[in-house]
């Protein structure tokens, strides 16, 4: 009895490995546009931001009025208004904001002349360095109006000192990376890997070729050269490492 037994020719091998190459690189050139299209952070230095820690509170009494500035880590829009919606008090006479997520801003005078408040709690913010931040001033009346300079005095230095007691944090981002490893060279890399404490790592062992795995993972922006050249240094073979 004859058994057909069907051989992957070179063809087929190169064509399993074209697909999975191709299809790497077109994520790659697909989050290239997606950072060409989107606001970047505003940072000290590509890929890395400083942001606070944990939510902090500074309260002041001006003039019989009580401010009580509340700020926060956010990631987006939404994460900020999930922020807004948890610390504003529908009590008081008024709940002021403003946030920053790269160089998108937004803020809000709720009630309060216009500039007088939303702005200036803009300002502190910028002029504090922080990123990825939103602080929230919460306003009770106490009978004597401070003026529109007062206003801006109050809002803009109750957020200034929040933020100046707030413990802050070095972000940096992380470079999604893939290079294609021959089983023998896995113990190596990963001895790298977890010595450059890269996060997310995944296998693919559908490369089309024989006794081979796509590893993918995520290194910080700063270490990813490092990482490649150690990898490098310590394996018998080259290896191609990709980037998106």
């Amino acid at each position: 009895m004859r058994v057909a037994i069907t051989i992957p020719t070179y063809h087929q091998h190169c064509y399993h490995c074209h697909r999975i190459y191709t299809s790497f690189v077109s994520a790659a050139a697909a989050t290239s546009r997606r950072r060409r299209n989107t606001t970047m952070a505003s940072t000290s230095k590509s890929g890395e931001f400083t942001t606070i820690q944990e939510k902090v509170t500074f309260d002041k009494e001006i003039k019989k009025s009580k401010f009580i500035a509340i700020a926060g880590p956010i990631s987006d829009e939404k994460s900020a208004m999930s922020f807004l919606s948890q610390v504003r008090d529908p009590r008081a006479t008024h709940n002021c904001w403003a946030y920053k997520v790269g160089e998108q801003y937004r803020s809000n005078d709720d009630g309060e002349p216009s500039g007088t408040a939303g702005k200036p709690i803009q300002s502190a913010i910028d002029s504090s360095g922080i990123d990825r931040v939103m602080v929230v001033v919460i306003r009770y009346f106490g009978g004597i109006k401070l003026g529109t300079g007062g206003l801006v005095r109050a809002y803009g230095g109750v957020a200034s000192e929040c933020l100046r007691n707030a413990p802050r944090c070095l972000v940096k981002t992380k470079v999604p990376m893939g290079v294609e490893v021959p089983f023998d060279l896995l113990g190596v890399l990963y001895h790298q890997l977890q010595s450059f404490q890269v996060e997310g790592i995944k296998q693919d062992y559908d490369t089309g070729k024989d006794g081979t795995t796509m590893v993918t993972f995520k290194v910080d922006f700063d270490q990813a050269e490092k990482l490649e050249e150690a990898v490098k240094a310590n394996c018998s073979r080259e290896l191609k490492f990709f980037k998106r």
